[in-house]
């Protein structure tokens, strides 16, 4: 007889559906820990996906309910589609369908969250967010009315100049990638992932961070989120980041090395969202939680625990008193 294998908790075992004024949108997404706990939600980037966050989700799913999702057309979460009249979107060479500023998958986010909501009660999440990640987190909270307790911005787009690297050249080539025979494609999928990592990526995490877009159609999915990042914009929230500060308190961490958002980028995000604290972390580029994740780790610990709340901590005592 076969031993059996405990189920995965960060499966995205759930789904969602959404209609906007110009698409649907169906997100994969789960959650983990005790449900009556404060709830906490990470979001991931290009070109990654919610496993990114395994660790850290399984760790502090002891303290908080942990929620998990894949954006769409990443990971496990469909490309979003058009309605049928919906007015047409950017394009760029009427090639690849841009949402440069994040807008479309903002709102879908914001719809998932203000799904989750309903279980809240007065509680607000806290939301660890990654890459572009960074600036859904803002847009949703800015432009959608999503309310947190905290927000904590690792390594995040939010902030320009943007489009450099390998951005720049899908975005401006983007059929001749496409074009590429799959081995070919493979190889330049891991040369991309081992630029966004300080030191070297093990065989299983790269297997999981590239897993997605070896699959069927994901060459052309990974085309055109290259291609969005490159064009990215932040300017309908990038003037109202004092406003995140103001209301809410904001951690800024940010790998040293980064070698795609470079990292005194973590110094002006900082003063522009009037950030409580901004952490440098050594010796990691733009995955800095997968470089160092025990410091990370360590970081959005203490991070929590410092703006969970005091007064819970004592009503806590008080009943168990």
């Amino acid at each position: 007889m076969s031993p059996k294998t405990n189920p995965d908790p960060t499966a995205l075992s759930q789904t969602f559906s959404c209609t906007t004024s110009t698409h649907t949108f169906t997100l994969k997404w789960t959650s983990l820990g005790d449900p009556n706990s404060a709830p906490l939600i990470f979001i991931h980037g290009t070109p990654w996906s919610s496993r990114v966050w395994k660790p850290f989700a399984l760790a502090l799913s002891r303290h908080y309910h942990v929620y998990l999702f894949d954006n769409p057309g990443f990971g496990d979460s469909p490309l979003e589609k058009p309605l049928p009249n919906a007015p047409e979107t950017q394009n760029l060479n009427n090639v690849v369908e841009l949402d440069a500023d994040l807008a479309r998958q903002s709102e879908a986010y914001a719809h998932l969250f203000k799904h989750w909501q309903q279980s809240w009660g007065d509680k607000k999440p806290h939301v660890v967010a990654h890459d572009h990640g960074g600036l859904m987190s803002l847009r949703a909270y800015l432009l959608h009315d999503c309310e947190y307790a905290s927000l904590c911005l690792i390594n995040v787009v939010a902030i320009g100049p943007f489009g450099q690297g390998l951005f720049r050249s899908v975005a401006e080539n983007p059929e001749s990638f496409r074009g590429l025979p799959d081995v070919a494609f493979e190889g330049i999928l891991e040369s991309y992932i081992r630029q966004a990592a300080y030191f070297e990526v093990g065989k299983e995490m790269m297997g999981v961070l590239k897993g997605p877009w070896v699959r069927e159609g994901g060459k052309k999915g990974l085309v055109r989120q290259l291609c969005q990042a490159n064009w990215r914009s932040t300017e309908e929230v990038e003037g109202r980041y004092g406003e995140v500060g103001e209301g809410i308190p904001v951690k800024v961490i940010w790998g040293v090395e980064d070698r795609w958002i470079p990292v005194e980028t973590a110094g002006r995000l900082g003063e522009a969202l009037k950030a409580r604290e901004v952490v440098i972390v050594e010796e990691a580029g733009h995955l800095s939680f997968i470089d160092q994740a025990g410091q990370v780790g360590v970081e959005l610990g203490t991070w929590l625990r410092d703006v969970s709340g005091k007064d819970e901590d004592l009503e806590r005592r008080g009943n168990a008193a």
